[in-house]
């Protein structure tokens, strides 16, 4: 498995606590890169720019990251173009907040 797939498989276990959900399967991952010297960069979002979790999401997300053998720095660059809508999160996500 690549370093990559651990990073995105990792990631599944990155809960958003106000909603109980992943930050994959709510959408908020638009992209995470592995550099040749093992250095991981994610690029997300939040829900909303004023969400109360965001030192909360953000911190798991590096914390669990860093934890996978192999991985050099984690970087997280938060943005907010383009906007986090619901269409972004999986149809699993959609059925547990009742959406679907």
């Amino acid at each position: 498995m690549s370093l990559e797939s651990k990073v995105d498989a990792a990631l599944f276990e990155v809960i958003d606590p106000e909603l109980d959900i992943n930050v994959m399967d709510l959408g908020l991952v638009y992209g995470v890169g592995v550099d040749d010297d093992a250095n991981v960069s994610i690029v997300m979002t939040l829900t909303t720019p004023g969400c109360p979790m965001h030192d909360s999401i953000k911190t798991g997300v590096k914390h669990r990251v860093s934890q996978i053998e192999g991985v050099g720095d984690v970087t997280i660059d938060l943005v907010w173009e383009p906007a986090w809508t619901p269409a972004e999160m999986s149809d699993r996500a959609k059925e547990m907040l009742g959406f679907a």
